[in-house]
């Protein structure tokens, strides 16, 4: 994740930010900068590589200045180059962003036909120069901000400074934390309160949709409709755990309202705004020379490459073996010889995952590896290597790793189709797109959270609970259980909706919870029959599907939640998010320990 920090007050800002981005390079970047304004005017350090470099420039360039802002960058539109690192610059404002621009492409073609030119290769560029075009019309720069805001599509984080007037800075979230930090004569924003730290105690967290106006000597926050509102100042420990939870109860809940974020960093990574092409990192081979893959992982990751399983299978029309890691190397199996295999870690470490990477690369396969840790002992012993841009993730149960897991899975797997020839241009960059609109479909889901925390109180006093789901839905249905297991001790079980008659329906009756996950997809109706089976023996249902799909059953179920309508392909990514939020939920109603579950750990290094 890319990281933000800014401040406007009584000291010169530069080195300040260099101290709050280095708070921040925790989230990983291969590129830094700083821009603060001097006498009217933008002035920028920004260096490749690691903030030593940028340091380094600052020695010889020192920057003055009391308004500043800074950021630390993961390369997503455009290489990792100083013309495409942040702070972004026009002639009237300068941006740093996290997150995705969606509209981009739409919005640069608009400009650029209004007469502007573009400079980097980012979506971040089309912010600052709508936000020059509005000024350039005569808008006042909180004018401009407003209207740049309802124009802009995606989850994202801002922050803004502007020639003309030294004595504001403008930020904005959707979808993509900002807390805001209380000074005497200063004011400050930044990612998450870490940053912040040796600034401030006083914080503030913009909540979905806000934006504001900070001044030295205060700041002025707008909702979603442009209405100012009041966010509550709180003291801070400087506790690192203490203030990396920011606002919110737990780290788990935490991660999972950074979904949005994660996966407009991870998508941003691979898939080109402009052609939606996907941008693989470079890889050592072919993809068109396997004929068979084999995907192994433990836990959660197992789930996600079960549900690669099925892309696969379908969209590249290639065989795939998917295997628990504990168990892949005791088959003594032979395996294929033009074989790719493809291991899933967050840590990058896991030891059962690790010795079955070993053993695979022993009997001759081109190894892959998808981690969170990218100088983790997997990446380093594997052919090559797809990360997840997820910084950590402090929850013993996988959130924002598990959907940016699957995130990467997808666009490995239209490369996979694209090289096979089994998906053309259009066809890849038509699943693209819908890729790309993933982030805002899950603030769409976190903005109903409440309606979850409701749905909880019906599962909080059971003893087991089934979970159903066909297709992408099934490993879906096998996580929500794993997640309600893990935090709150609630038997619970995931199955293929179509073997209930085969065996689990002899559990059913009037005090068995049955979760179905029914996204739209061809087997829509076959799991619709399998939820009216359900009711007819009494189960009491709860469905998560779309409106079209809530609707067809109406009231017949016990309750219902609805998501965003989505392309089927998507579904795993969008629908993984209620269940997340379910289980945790569950686990607040019971008062059991949501971080730091009984008996787990983060990182499984033994066997």
């Amino acid at each position: 994740m890319c990281g933000i920090i800014g401040l406007i007050g009584l000291q010169d800002a530069a080195p300040l930010v260099l101290e709050g981005l280095k708070r921040l390079e925790y989230r990983g970047y291969d590129s830094a900068g700083i821009a603060t304004l001097i006498d009217g005017k933008i002035q920028r350090r920004r260096a490749e590589g690691k903030l030593a470099s940028l340091s380094r420039r600052l020695e010889v360039e020192p920057l003055g200045g009391k308004v500043g802002i800074g950021h630390t960058r993961w390369a997503t539109h455009g290489a990792p180059v100083e013309r495409n690192a942040h702070p972004i610059a026009t002639d009237r404002c300068a941006v740093v962003h996290n997150g995705i621009i969606e509209n981009y492409a739409a919005l640069k073609s608009e400009l650029t036909g209004a007469g502007y030119r573009f400079q980097s290769d980012t979506d971040t560029e089309a912010v600052a120069v709508l936000l020059t075009f509005f000024l350039d019309n005569g808008a006042t720069p909180e004018q401009a901000v407003a209207q740049t805001l309802r124009r802009l599509h995606g989850a994202f984080a801002l922050a803004i400074l502007f020639t003309d007037h030294p004595d504001i800075l403008i930020c904005a979230r959707r979808g993509s934390p900002l807390a805001l930090g209380y000074g005497d004569g200063e004011m400050y924003v930044g990612s998450d309160a870490l940053a912040l730290a040796p600034l401030t105690q006083r914080i503030c967290y913009l909540e979905e949709g806000d934006w504001a106006v900070l001044r030295r000597s205060g700041a002025e926050i707008f909702d979603l409709d442009d209405k100012p509102v009041t966010r509550t100042i709180k003291l801070t420990a400087l506790s690192g755990a203490a203030i990396g939870k920011g606002d919110y109860r737990h780290f788990m809940l935490k991660e999972i309202f950074e979904q949005p974020a994660v996966l407009g960093d991870t998508l941003n990574a691979l898939v080109d705004p402009a052609t939606r092409k996907i941008c693989l990192p470079p890889l050592p081979f072919d993809l068109a020379q396997f004929d068979h893959v084999t995907i192994v992982a433990c836990g959660t990751s197992y789930h996600s490459a079960m549900i690669a399983k099925y892309w696969i299978e379908q969209l590249a029309r290639l065989p795939v073996e998917v295997d628990i890691a504990s168990e892949f190397r005791y088959r003594v199996v032979e395996m294929a010889p033009k074989g790719l295999a493809l291991f899933i870690s967050q840590s990058g470490e896991t030891a059962d995952t690790l010795a079955a990477l070993r053993h695979a690369k022993v009997l001759g396969q081109k190894i892959v590896s998808l981690v969170n840790q990218p100088e983790s002992s997997m990446a380093r012993e594997s052919d090559a290597v797809l990360n997840t841009l997820c910084g950590p993730e402090i929850g013993v149960a996988s959130t924002k790793a598990f959907t940016a897991q699957l995130a990467v899975l997808a666009c490995f797997v239209l490369a996979l189709a694209h090289r096979r020839g089994r998906l053309s241009d259009d066809d890849v960059a038509t699943l693209a797109t819908a890729l790309a609109e993933t982030p805002s479909l899950i603030s769409q889901v976190l903005g109903d959270a409440s309606l979850l925390a409701t749905l909880a109180r019906h599962l909080v006093e059971t003893r087991d609970v089934l979970y159903l789901g066909r297709g992408t839905a099934y490993p879906l249905a096998l996580e929500g259980a794993l997640k309600l297991k893990e935090l709150s001790y609630i038997h619970a079980e995931g199955y293929a909706a179509g073997e209930m008659k085969h065996g689990p329906i002899a559990l059913i009756d009037e005090h068995m919870p049955v979760i179905v996950v029914a996204p739209p997809s061809a087997l829509f109706e076959k799991t619709i029959s399998n939820t009216q089976e359900v009711m007819a023996r009494g189960g009491q249902v709860i469905l998560l599907s779309d409106a079209e799909g809530v609707n067809s059953l109406g009231d017949k179920p016990m309750a219902s939640f609805v998501l965003p309508s989505c392309d089927p392909f998507v579904a795993p990514i969008l629908y993984a998010v209620p269940l997340q939020l379910l289980a945790y939920h569950v686990a607040v109603l019971k008062g059991t320990d949501v971080d730091q579950p009984r008996n787990l750990a983060k990182s499984v290094t033994v066997e």
